[in-house]
């Protein structure tokens, strides 16, 4: 099941590994929520669910430019990449106006929690924490949570 699940992630190729696989998961209109400390790989993971989704565009953290979307080039949804790390608070999340693109999109939203719960009631959540405090290791645990019925399903290979 989707739900909800937990791996530990050896270096950098394998994250954006997992994320791709992870990619098949999603549908136009979902909203995943990355959490982690500062440097834990949540642009690197979403370097490799934009391949998943196929989309156009290199990723590169949106922290300036708050979001970016990146087109499909495959005919699947587009990826709305969000920085939300200096957004202040939830009215200033939701003057980014990103409802109006998410029905075709994909929205992905680093640092997104208590922020997104206007966009989705039923988010996947996805936390990545360093494995130890030695900042030379690329070690890392992925946990994930889907909230709500739409993450109550088959993982595609399960079926």
């Amino acid at each position: 099941m989707i739900n909800e699940g937990s791996v530990t992630i050896e270096t950098a190729d394998e994250m954006r590994d997992l994320a791709r696989s992870m990619a098949a998961w999603v549908r136009a209109g979902d909203v995943v929520v990355l959490s982690g400390p500062l440097g834990a790989g949540k642009t690197t993971w979403t370097q490799g669910f934009a391949e998943g989704l196929g989309v156009r565009g290199a990723v590169t953290s949106p922290t300036f430019v708050i979001a970016r979307s990146h087109p499909s080039i495959t005919g699947g949804p587009a990826l709305i990449h969000v920085d939300a790390y200096r957004v202040g608070d939830a009215l200033e999340f939701d003057d980014l106006d990103l409802v109006n693109d998410q029905a075709d999109s994909v929205t992905v939203v680093e640092w997104g929690a208590g922020h997104t719960d206007r966009l989705s009631a039923q988010p996947l959540l996805v936390t990545i924490e360093r494995s130890s405090s030695d900042d030379a290791s690329e070690q890392r645990r992925v946990s994930w949570h889907g909230r709500g019925a739409r993450w109550h399903v088959p993982l595609p290979s399960d079926s």
